[in-house]
């Protein structure tokens, strides 16, 4: 079978856990695996391209690389494309549509580059065939990216589609929800097995929650969405669905509890029917409060995995401050009220838990007035942010206040 080079490109940070995920997922099948700037290489054949879709939680897509060559000027992107043969993935009735990122390309016009692509793939179907693929910038069947290197041009065949941190399930969301894969990689890093409860007393929409419920579970992530491989050439139907009846027998129940709170009930409903939506509206157990007040939802000590709000958002957290937001030295005074209260509350009530909890402020532990036992720079998007890790040692509560004044 074909051997097809691949890239997966994740959030910064996270390359090392998704080198892991896929070794995981392909076993033997994945060969030459090593990690790259935003993502993982691996070569692999078309089943594990499926297989790729479907399992992967921390990747954001399947890339097929078609062409990796040096190029000085417009002219050397355009053969490269040209050579391509783009008829083996599609056909002339099928629209496609260019994607281009770059990093430190010399070329002064990104947008000439990609209509040099566009041009050369429609010049390669209409000298053999005499007909052209249309352009279709909403829904294509086709979706092709290129990236411009420094000195190289590498183009790729997408195989996903939409973005795989869309699931499927998220039709219920607050503002500035957190992305699925994201969420995912938060729970790589603290190493969460389903052998401990895990609760997210910041859960908004429940990505955190249902993502841990469908580990516990063993659901694979892309078992409720359609793929862009789907409509390709190489696509095998039959060895698609027979993937898909593996993936829902390997179904089990979860080991453990999942928790998840909100001080706004409105959210704990929109997470409620997420969780539903996802298969794990049994395993999510989802109530209203504030984080400042709520006591651990389990006698077994477990994990918190929190995203909390900050900067103008902060009232969502909590009652810590008065929510006025605007200034932002404001902010800051409320959130380091907030997060200081939040972790006397910890340290009062969640001796023996450990809490993970991503910011993009590099002294949360300052405010907090707890010292991290580890911090994980991991991007979310853009921003910068730190996976810190926070222990809540049974009888160290006055230790760590007095260690902290």
């Amino acid at each position: 079978m074909r051997d097809l080079r691949l890239f997966l490109p994740c959030a910064g940070g996270v390359e090392a856990y998704l080198a892991d995920e896929l070794a995981r997922i392909c076993g033997a099948g994945a060969r030459e695996l090593r990690t790259a700037r935003g993502g993982v290489q691996l070569v692999a054949t078309w089943p594990e391209v499926m297989k790729l879709n479907l399992h992967s939680r921390l990747s954001q897509r399947v890339l097929v690389e078609l062409a990796h060559q040096p190029y000085r000027a417009e002219q050397d992107v355009y053969e490269a494309a040209s050579a391509v043969p783009w008829e083996e993935w599609f056909g002339t009735r099928d629209s496609f549509k260019i994607e281009l990122t770059s990093h430190q390309s010399p070329l002064k016009s990104l947008n000439f580059a990609a209509l040099r692509i566009k041009d050369a793939v429609v010049d390669r179907f209409r000298n053999r065939t005499g007909v052209r693929p249309d352009v279709d910038t909403q829904h294509p069947v086709a979706r092709i990216f290129a990236h411009l290197a420094a000195e190289t041009v590498t183009l790729y065949i997408d195989t996903s589609g939409e973005p795989l941190f869309k699931r499927g399930w998220r039709e219920d969301k607050g503002e500035a929800p957190l992305k699925e894969t994201l969420a995912a990689a938060m729970i790589a890093a603290s190493g969460w097995d389903a052998s401990v409860p895990l609760y997210d007393p910041c859960c908004g929409s429940g990505t955190i929650a249902i993502e841990a419920a469908q580990v516990a579970c063993n659901i694979a992530p892309g078992l409720l969405r359609r793929f862009g491989f789907e409509r390709l050439k190489p696509h095998a139907a039959a060895d698609w669905q027979a993937l898909k009846a593996q993936a829902l027998a390997a179904r089990r129940a979860s080991p453990v509890p999942v928790f998840g709170s909100d001080v706004a009930f409105r959210m704990v409903d929109f997470a409620q029917r997420n969780a539903e939506r996802a298969g794990v509206g049994q395993v999510v157990q989802l109530r209203g409060g504030d984080a400042l007040q709520r006591m651990p939802p389990s006698d077994v000590p477990g994990i918190m995995l929190l995203n909390p709000p900050y900067g103008e958002r902060i009232e969502a957290g909590g009652i810590a401050g008065p929510g006025r937001g605007g200034r932002e030295q404001a902010q800051m005074e409320q959130a380091g009220d907030f997060f200081a209260q939040l972790a006397s509350h910890w340290k009062r009530n969640y001796a023996g838990w450990t809490a993970w909890v991503l910011s993009p402020d590099a002294k949360l532990p300052g405010r907090m007035r707890l010292k991290e036992s580890r911090r994980v720079p991991m991007w979310n998007g853009p921003i910068e942010c730190r996976l810190f890790r926070f222990d809540m040692v049974a009888g160290s509560a006055r230790g760590r206040d007095a260690a902290g004044s």
